[in-house]
């Protein structure tokens, strides 16, 4: 609208007009959206009467503080979506990782919303870590007065499924504080239930700061943006090629662990050493067909999925997940063709978890064969969810390609063999040349921004990231030390990238690399134990402000590794235990000790 016809419309004089530009046009949308609710509420009350004294100012508007413990990023984007809901509010918000949060703000806070996601055996993720044992401590503060609502994200193919978010929520209620929206556990289909809580908790901490502010906030439950993307993202995957699927083990290892190159060309995604690729596979269509036929379905029945109709087979193909077995598959499986034996499974939790160790969807199906309709079936299913794997390139050298390091999963049970969803998708269905829908995860996980030492833990797959690293570093000529623990099974059989790895050493770009092949020699050896072997080297880097990384399996290897990090740290530092978990937490705090474990 023009200035001219904003004049004729408005009651305004035309010196209130001009006073009224200046002092908006200076305006974030923010402070923008609080002048419009104050004003409104101005409005609602009435003006002033003739000779009454001006209305007192506004006090000021609390801070809604939006916090999150995020390890792949779902979490952080709820977190994101919600402060964006309370901008557009009206309110005045903070939105920060735990691990950027300083403990003793807590006692300030008025108004709280948490989203964490839980990793391995009911851990928080490395982000919210140091949070998480501040409110269990002696030093966590009384929270009488703070409005809080909690969500979590998790699995519940797992056994402590959400459990970092009902940590969160028992500790908050039992320091005082008051939910004014109860906690919602996401499973792995978070979207649609992360959106609902977003829209209730935000409007019921909106609703409570208006009832309790001076200042009018304007409540719009409606709004609930979605965070921040680009053209490509998870939503909307860019469509690439596949150029490369090479074996990187020899023939008589025991594992296939492949390296994959893939044109991200036309597509405008940029990543950074340290982020991760996000897979949507297609489940395998041998499976889909054996399902069909064992559940006697029409392969060409119609089934809605996201607005559009499509065929069973298809959706089977690449909507639902036919991989990853969980127990709510058995349970409604179960119910669904009324298979007595799977409902009694069902009901006792060890059993059903022992029986699902090994067992994919096609092998409950395979065992308990029935007759049911499309619908139900679909209904008992989980949706098909993307695998992130951490990206094995630097941009600086490989441009507009990205390179992965996976490990096919693939085993014998039941007579048949197995395949992972997406690693035997990338390996063994997928040609060269062929198209695979992928998008950027950013991460955490960092090269300092300086010319600090970097020590990389990386055994397997956990190398991928640091390849990148090396690839970052040596493009861009940094000076940064580098000492690279690798491990696996056997020398000639399992060193990956070990032509890479020979030259970086040769030209000084890595400075030190200490192998740990287990298989080797009659006793194992392990990373964490190369790692105790140069516990006075190690701790020498570390007191030279290195940082320190580790990538690859959360459940026995990073616990290791964080025990032998301790250790070090206790022995070479000449500190209590109490003391070296302290030093670690200020690294962790720091960001000089980081992990991407999975």
């Amino acid at each position: 609208m023009s200035s001219q016809n904003t004049e004729l419309s408005s009651p305004l004089a035309a010196e209130q007009l001009t006073q009224l530009n200046k002092i908006t046009a200076s305006m974030s949308t923010n402070q923008l959206a609080w002048v419009s609710g104050y004003l409104y509420g101005l409005s609602q009350a009435g003006a002033p009467a003739a000779g009454s004294s001006a209305p007192a100012a506004p006090t000021e508007m609390p801070t809604l503080t939006v916090l999150f413990g995020s390890q792949t990023g779902n979490a952080k984007g709820v977190a994101q979506q919600a402060a964006a809901a309370a901008e557009a509010a009206g309110l005045k918000v903070r939105c920060v990782s735990m691990a950027d949060y300083k403990p003793k703000e807590l006692k300030g806070e008025t108004h709280v919303l948490i989203a964490s996601c839980t990793q391995g055996e009911g851990d928080p993720p490395d982000d919210a870590i140091e949070f998480h044992e501040f409110l269990a401590s002696k030093k966590a503060p009384k929270l009488e007065g703070v409005k809080y609502s909690v969500l979590a994200l998790g699995d519940s193919s797992y056994e402590f499924f959400c459990q970092t978010g009902k940590d969160f929520d028992e500790r908050f209620a039992k320091l005082g504080a008051t939910s004014v929206e109860p906690r919602v556990d996401c499973d792995v289909e978070y979207e649609t239930d992360a959106a609902g809580w977003v829209e209730r908790a935000v409007s019921a901490i909106a609703k409570d700061i208006k009832a309790n502010s001076a200042s009018q906030v304007t409540v719009s439950a409606a709004a609930t943006p979605t965070a921040t993307a680009s053209q490509y993202n998870k939503k909307n995957p860019f469509t690439a090629t596949l150029e490369t699927n090479q074996k990187i083990t020899g023939r008589n290892s025991v594992k296939d662990i492949r390296h994959f190159e893939i044109s991200l060309e036309g597509s405008g995604l940029t990543y950074q050493a340290g982020d991760s690729l996000g897979i949507w596979f297609r489940n395998d269509e041998k499976i889909v067909d054996e399902i069909i036929a064992k559940l006697s379905l029409d392969a060409d029945a119609s089934i809605s999925v996201d607005d559009q109709t499509v065929s069973l087979k298809e959706a089977l193909t690449r909507y639902y997940e036919l991989t990853l077995s969980h127990p709510g598959f058995v349970a409604k499986y179960a119910e669904a063709a009324k298979i007595e034996a799977l409902t009694k499974l069902a009901e006792d939790r060890h059993a059903l978890r022992e029986y699902l160790d090994a067992r994919q969807i096609i092998d409950i199906v395979r065992e308990h064969p029935a007759e049911l309709a499309a619908e139900q079936f679909i209904a008992c299913l989980r949706r098909l969810t993307p695998r992130l794997y951490s990206i094995a390139s630097s941009q600086a050298d490989v441009d507009e390609e990205v390179h992965l390091t996976v490990a096919v999963v693939k085993y014998e049970a039941f007579g048949e063999e197995h395949y992972g969803g997406a690693s035997g998708f990338l390996a063994e269905r997928l040609e060269e040349g062929g198209e695979v829908d992928v998008f950027v995860e950013h991460s955490h996980f960092r090269l300092p921004e300086d010319n600090s030492p970097v020590i990389m833990v990386g055994p397997g797959t956990g190398v991928a990231p640091f390849r990148a690293f090396m690839q970052e570093i040596d493009a861009n000529d940094r000076e940064n030390d580098t000492w690279l623990f690798f491990g696996n099974p056997t020398f000639t059989e399992d060193f990956l990238y070990q032509v890479e790895w020979q030259d970086y050493l040769k030209r000084n770009v890595l400075n030190k690399i200490d192998l740990a092949f287990s298989r080797d020699q009659k006793d194992k050896i392990y990373v964490q134990h190369r790692l105790l072997e140069k516990a006075a080297d190690v701790w020498a880097w570390l007191e030279k402000g290195a940082y320190f990384y580790v990538c690859g399996d959360a459940t026995h290897m990073a616990k290791d590794v964080h025990e032998a990090l301790i250790t070090i740290i206790e022995q070479q530092g000449g500190k209590t235990r109490e003391d070296a978990e302290a030093y670690v937490n200020e690294l962790r705090k720091n960001k000089r000790y980081q992990r991407d474990v999975y």
